[in-house]
């Protein structure tokens, strides 16, 4: 099965929050190809979770997990620790009181 690029799976993550409202911004453009993104969920209080998506080597299915969660501080510390290692990292902020990030709709694992 062929793999969507970083690029377009960002385009159309972000059109999806865009339908819903939901305000996202890309803070850091990984390589179009084959970047692996992050997703910040700032709730706007000073806390923050930050997704990654994992790979189940028993099922061969794809998932976003949680990175780290609690202040936006330590948010954006785990974020930047990830792109010393990581220079084709995406990572996009997602701001939402109500804390809706929409990975765990079917078409974005």
């Amino acid at each position: 099965m062929s793999r969507l690029t970083a690029r377009f799976w960002v385009d159309a993550y972000l059109a999806r929050l865009r339908f819903q409202h939901i305000p996202a911004f890309v803070t850091a453009h990984g390589d179009d190809t084959a970047g692996a993104v992050l997703v910040k969920l700032n709730t706007l209080d000073g806390q923050a979770r930050v997704y990654q998506r994992s790979f189940d080597l028993m099922t061969g299915d794809r998932k976003w997990v949680e990175l780290t969660a609690g202040a936006d501080a330590e948010a954006e510390a785990s974020i930047a620790r990830q792109r010393q290692f990581d220079s084709d990292l995406w990572v996009i902020e997602v701001e939402d009181r109500a804390g809706r990030h929409l990975l765990d709709e079917p078409g974005l694992d």
